[in-house]
């Protein structure tokens, strides 16, 4: 018999990096689909870069006439993050002690395995309710298969599971992410003779410093459900100079923050465009500009949700909520009820540590074939 472990060495193997295409990985989980009773649609665009993507959407075929409209949807990403040239076994499932290790092993391929094997060993023809399977392009790169999918209305399930790796603990709340660039302009001279040049770079240290404080505050908001139970913020990228004996006129920073759902995503904005009018008057001849990339708001759990609780009692876990990003914030906009589960723990993935445990691809096996046969409107 055919195990999750079986169909996961199959997609570890698979690169699916957002940077190649997704398409091989649509074409292994169609054949398997067809093969089981499920009528799938492929949705291809290019990304841009001019590489092939795909979304696909799969239904039992006696259900194809129902959509969009779905009872409940199992949502899954296709695409992994990039592993370093260094971890030569990356495409290659390894199992040491009952944990598995592979590229894509959690997140989000860990998933994947379990819905086809689930999908695998039920019969298309008993399931009497609408349900569906999504599979997406790009997730690691923005959401950007998910936006198109939503877009065109192709799918409005009423329940979505979204998969990503929690420990098979449902999430039922999930921070959102807020992204900006400052450019922070100063006045370039002969390092020799400071005092005829401002230094953007000493100019962005006292904006670094102050959004330390803002990650270390541990006042504002809180909610127990994620850890840490507040806003947090960081900064990615700093680039600024052009050489060593140069003050430097420009230094450019990448900052992100990640709000609690009950926040207004735009708020961690609107603070550093205050930051940086404070920054200005004290620092003269320097200006800094901040361009809002993103506010996407998180999701939280509904007075009166029922998957959450009902996954929460069948897996024996407590719900959480997730400060990663996921494709639920998109689904939360047209579905009643979204909750994000899967095998293994985020924090093992995006690097070569990444795993799952064999019994948990197991135990998320049988537990999507039970929502396979109810539980669907």
């Amino acid at each position: 018999m055919v195990t999750a472990a079986d169909v996961l060495r199959d997609l570890v193997g698979i690169p699916s990096a957002s940077a190649v295409s997704n398409v091989p990985v649509i074409a292994y989980a169609e054949r398997l689909l067809q093969g089981r009773g499920w009528h799938t649609r492929r949705m291809a665009y290019a990304g841009a870069d001019g590489i092939e993507k795909a979304n696909l959407i799969a239904v039992p075929e006696q259900h194809q006439g129902g959509l969009p409209q779905v009872g409940l949807a199992f949502v899954c990403h296709t695409d992994t993050v990039p592993y370093r040239n260094e971890w030569t076994e990356a495409l290659n499932l390894k199992e040491t002690g009952g944990v598995l290790h592979g590229c894509g092993a959690c997140d989000v391929k860990g998933s994947l395995a379990c819905l086809l094997t689930a999908i695998a060993e039920t019969d298309a023809a008993d399931l009497r309710r609408p349900v569906a399977l999504v599979l997406t392009a790009d997730e690691e790169i923005g959401c950007i298969g998910t936006t198109r999918l939503l877009a065109e209305d192709t799918i409005r399930p009423r329940y979505a599971v979204v998969c990503e790796p929690t420990s098979l603990r449902p999430a039922t709340a999930g921070k959102g992410y807020g992204l900006a660039r400052m450019k922070v302009t100063g006045r370039e001279a002969h390092s020799a003779f400071p005092g005829k040049g401002v230094s953007a770079v000493f100019v962005a240290a006292e904006v670094l410093r102050a959004i330390e404080t803002w990650e270390r505050d541990d006042a504002g908001m809180r909610n127990a459900l994620f850890e840490p139970p507040r806003t947090t913020y960081n900064v990615g990228l700093v680039q600024g100079g052009t050489a060593k004996n140069i003050i430097p006129g420009g230094c450019v920073m990448t900052v992100e923050w990640r709000p609690l759902p009950e926040e207004d995503a735009a708020e961690g904005g609107r603070r550093l465009e205050a930051l940086a009018c404070e920054i200005e008057a004290r620092n003269e001849g320097c200006t800094i500009e901040v361009e809002a990339l993103r506010a996407d708001v998180g999701f939280a759990r509904k007075a009166g949700a029922e998957l959450g609780p009902m996954l929460a009692g069948m897996l024996g876990r407590p719900e959480c909520g997730i400060s990663f990003g996921s494709e639920a914030t998109r689904f939360a906009r047209v579905a009643e009820e979204v909750v994000v589960i899967g095998p293994g723990d985020m924090q093992t993935a995006h690097s070569d540590r990444e795993c799952v445990p064999a019994v948990q691809l197991a135990e998320w096996t049988e537990c999507v074939k039970k929502l396979l046969h109810g539980i669907q409107d």
